[in-house]
């Protein structure tokens, strides 16, 4: 039976019983080569005076093992290493259960950790673990597949294997003028996406290149590289780019560096709850969180408000 987690008076998690915690360590992500191992990562997580349950069977897939966690007798959180992909993986299995997630950031960019402002040293991120406290955080949801900062439809499937360039290293603007170069390459063999987009009795049809459906919205201002503006403000931001031609590709990457990008020519920005995509297609490629999967239409997206529960720092008094 899992714990039930109470925040402590000071803000913290509570006593040493409340702390229980199971550590699944995806070593596939991106820091893991260079970085720590899962028995590294115990050490310090019990140095930290945290109560570490026995860990599931490493052999196990990553979902099983996320589960067999969830099902350990008195757990308060699954604390997770790994990028964003391995914490989507870990929302399907712990939203609306009450066991907290707790984030230890070795991915590739680590977009979640950074929203939260969780820090991406490991130390720091297990200081959060000691000494932060439980927030609710909404999560998005097409066909009953959850993404806690983006889906992306379009050319994502093309372009995910290019994100090997980015492990390890910073997310930038000479990283995003990579990308872009990556991106341009592909844009004229790759066919739009023609569509049908249902929100509130309105239908709308769409020749696509790009849509992304954002959980919340991201924030602009210089250096605010895919930040997000808030994790539980209740709403999905979708941005629609009908074109990409190589110079509005530019754009639009030298505007996120800028930190001026939203009214860029040729993007539209819509915010709903929930809607549906239509397409004369068996399935579609939708990006969740940089996880790329074979979707059948329609795709039906709504928001799940504050449906899971994430270990993040004391806010500032």
């Amino acid at each position: 039976m899992a714990a039930t987690l109470k925040p402590a008076p000071s803000g913290g998690w509570g006593t040493p019983e409340d702390m229980r915690i199971v550590l699944v360590a995806n070593a596939a992500s991106g820091s893991f080569a260079d970085g720590p191992t899962p028995d590294a990562i115990r050490a310090r997580l019990r140095a930290a005076g945290l109560d570490l349950l026995p860990e599931p069977d490493e052999t196990l897939p990553l979902l099983e093992r996320l589960r067999a966690a969830l099902r350990t007798e008195g757990v308060a959180a699954v604390a997770v290493a790994g990028g964003d992909g391995t914490l989507n993986c870990a929302a399907g299995v712990l939203a609306g259960s009450g066991v907290a997630l707790g984030i230890l950031p070795l991915g590739t960019m680590n977009l979640l950790a950074k929203d939260l402002g969780i820090p991406l040293d490991l130390d720091g991120a297990v200081a959060v673990l000691r000494a932060g406290h439980a927030r609710a955080v909404d999560v998005g949801s097409v066909n009953g597949h959850l993404f806690l900062i983006n889906s992306v439809l379009g050319m994502p499937a093309r372009m995910v294997r290019h994100r090997e360039v980015f492990r390890g290293r910073r997310l930038g603007m000479p990283a995003l003028l990579r990308l872009a170069a990556a991106t341009l390459r592909h844009l004229g063999p790759y066919p739009r996406l023609s569509a049908v987009l249902s929100e509130g009795g309105r239908r709308t049809r769409l020749r696509v290149r790009l849509l992304a459906v954002v959980n919340n919205d991201y924030a602009e201002g210089p250096g605010k590289i895919l930040e997000r503006s808030q994790v539980d403000g209740g709403e999905l931001t979708l941005y629609i780019a009908r074109r990409l031609s190589p110079w509005r590709v530019v754009r639009l990457a030298l505007g996120f560096g800028l930190g001026r990008w939203r009214r860029l020519p040729g993007l539209e920005r819509r915010s709903a709850t929930r809607f549906a995509v239509s397409a004369r297609r068996r399935a579609l490629r939708v990006m969740n969180d940089g996880e790329v999967r074979l979707i059948a239409p329609p795709l039906r997206y709504r928001l799940m408000p504050r449906a899971l529960t994430v270990i993040v720092p004391e806010p500032e008094r």
